[in-house]
């Protein structure tokens, strides 16, 4: 049974999730890739104003397609998060909250996770075209230069996703995999 979750997401909302909970994602979540995040990264060492606040947010490690009609975007499958694991900590520690992607995390980020009491979720990779009809509204905020990797906020809607990093250290590719090899092992 999978977990409704409302983003923005508070801390004392992450103490309740665990490693390998399925969750659906309600609320708005902002888009982010390689170069907005080398970007943001940038501004934030030179002390700028952020195009959306980090405290509490939730970034989408995505480059969505154009939109197809009725559509608020087109196909929108995760990146690969470990193209951002530099720029990573610094965003949690600014008050990132939430991180969607998929793929493992470095021990950088994973401790960073635990520190700033947040969480990595994990969507399912090349079902792009499905979790576009989880996406009711979408705005580009940010660097439009950078075509469909521009920084959008996105409002979505039961939003399918596994927790993958939760802030008590767990790690659900980990156990997970223990699990399998004790179960091929039997």
């Amino acid at each position: 049974m999978a977990i409704s979750v409302t983003l923005p997401m508070t801390k004392e909302a992450t103490t309740s999730l665990r490693a390998g909970d399925s969750v659906l994602l309600s609320g708005t979540i902002y888009t982010a890739r390689d170069a907005a995040h080398q970007r943001l990264h940038e501004m934030m060492q030179a002390g700028e104003t952020l195009p959306f606040d980090l405290d509490g947010a939730s970034i989408y490690y995505v480059g969505p397609s154009p939109a197809q009609p009725g559509m608020a975007v087109g196909s929108a499958g995760p990146t690969t998060s470990s193209r951002c694991d530099k720029y990573t900590p610094d965003m949690l520690d600014a008050g990132l909250r939430v991180m969607l992607g998929k793929g493992k995390r470095s021990d950088a980020v994973k401790q960073a996770v635990v520190r700033n009491s947040a969480v990595y979720l994990a969507a399912t990779g090349g079902a792009g075209a499905m979790l576009a009809r989880c996406i009711k509204d979408a705005e580009i905020v940010a660097f439009p230069e950078f075509g469909t990797e521009a920084v959008r906020k996105l409002t979505i809607e039961n939003f399918p996703a596994v927790v993958i990093l939760d802030i008590h250290g767990g790690d659900y590719y980990e156990t997970a995999r223990q699990s399998y090899l004790k179960t091929a092992e039997s």
